[in-house]
Order: structure tokens, then sequence, then C-alpha cells
């Protein structure tokens, strides 16, 4: 039995590499909503730029899982 210790190595890096990618984006997320809560509070009305923030991390955290997923089920190829 051969182990490609190369590929081995690339899978793993990738995957930490995007894991940590995955969760700072989701972090930038919660921060956009604590922004426009933040704005809500002390103005009584919201901040555009939480919310265009907060919707654009968390589709782009909802884009990656679909394409896990895409990538895991052989019925979607």
């Amino acid at each position: 039995m051969h182990l490609d210790w190369t590929a081995l190595g690339q899978v793993t890096a990738v995957s930490i590499g995007v894991t940590v990618a995955v969760v700072v984006v989701f972090a930038l997320g919660v921060l956009g909503l604590a922004q426009l809560e933040g704005a809500r509070e002390q103005r009584g009305r919201t901040s555009a730029v939480g919310l265009t923030q907060a919707t654009l991390c968390f589709l782009a955290c909802a884009a990656v899982v679909a394409y896990g997923i895409f990538l895991i089920v052989p019925q979607f190829h």
C-alpha cells in the first residue's frame, strides 16, 4: 500500500485554510449584525453597511457549505 503524503498534506492544508476562512467570514457577519443592533440602539435607525456586511458574509458561508455538500453527495454530479 502506497500513501501519497504530498496529496494528504495538501488536503489537510486546504481543509484547515478553508475552515479558518469560513470562521473569519462568519465572525465578520456577526460583527455586521452587532453594528446593525448598535445603530438601532443609538439612533433608532438601521445601518445599511452592517446589514449588507452580515448578509454577504452569511451568504458566502452558505455557499461554501452548499459547495461542500455538492462535492460529497455523488447524486449531484
